[in-house]
């Protein structure tokens, strides 16, 4: 097994194969992807608010906690040139995106159960509905977030032309995790726990909530351990430095992100065989 995540032929394979499917079954893929974001909060009083009201207020007890309590103190540096809210959102945003897509995918097979077990269904569009919802919610955050820069700052930074680059790479990476965590999740019913201690671990294990450089050397090297955490200095880079301060990881989120997309699909079509005995 180990022999064959590394055959090239195999991987290209899964790859154009798993692009075909996407491509083909666009449409309800898009479908069911609105219906993601409509459907989750139907009857409720504040409606799909809460799809934007969860995170939203999420962010603001960061933001209050280490901003104003901890009093954080970031900006007005050649070398930190933006203020600490954007540091802390330009890595929370994507990273919030990635947690809730981690957590609904380790239950959406088992969730969609009267789905998966139709023959002629594409189960392989279930994490990616997820996946896009979730993209979308980001994107209104990421506006957001421009907008206050503009306000704060009078000017959003030249790399705000790299984020449909991060935002493909980071839909990759999430579609990869979510075929994992969609894969095992009917095996083993306790994956959504699993998955809910390690982000709350990881959200802490991230160069979001302070600078790498305060931290001490040991932790620090847990930061480079962790591959969420090129995802953030990415976004970082794009949202908050304005230059490429961070080299190495876009080297790395990039393989990681296609390493995972390819892997996640052979994980997920071999174990979906038997979701229909399982479920």
């Amino acid at each position: 097994m180990i022999r064959a995540l590394f055959d090239l032929t195999a991987n290209l394979q899964a790859f154009r194969e798993l692009s075909s499917l996407l491509i083909h079954h666009w449409t309800l893929t898009f479908e069911m992807s609105r219906r993601e974001i409509t459907d989750r909060y139907r009857g409720q009083f504040f409606g799909t608010f809460w799809a934007i009201g969860h995170p939203l207020i999420l962010m603001m007890v960061y933001i209050f906690v280490f901003g104003f309590i901890f009093k954080v103190k970031v900006g007005g540096t050649p070398d930190m040139p933006l203020d600490y809210t954007v540091y802390l959102l330009s890595g929370l945003i994507p990273w919030l995106s990635f947690q809730d897509s981690m957590t609904k995918a380790s239950t959406v097979i088992v969730g969609n159960a009267n789905l998966v077990k139709q023959v002629i269904f594409p189960v392989e569009v279930l994490p990616v509905k997820i996946i896009i919802a979730m993209l979308f919610t980001q994107l209104i955050f990421l506006a957001l977030l421009a907008g206050y820069t503009l306000i704060t700052h009078h000017a959003l930074l030249w790399s705000y032309v790299l984020l449909p680059f991060l935002f493909f790479l980071q839909a990759l990476g999430m579609i990869g995790v979510s075929y994992i965590l969609g894969a095992i999740g009917p095996y083993l019913r306790d994956t959504k726990d699993f998955v809910q201690i390690f982000c709350t671990v990881c959200f802490y294990l991230m160069p979001m909530l302070y600078l790498p450089v305060a931290m001490p050397w040991v932790v620090r090297g847990v930061l480079y351990a962790n591959p969420f955490s090129y995802l953030i200095w990415c976004y970082q880079d794009a949202l908050y430095f304005g230059r490429f301060e961070h080299p190495w990881a876009w080297l790395v989120f990039p393989l990681l992100s296609l390493a995972v997309f390819i892997f996640g699909y052979r994980v997920f079509r071999r174990l979906k065989t038997m979701f229909g005995n399982v479920l």
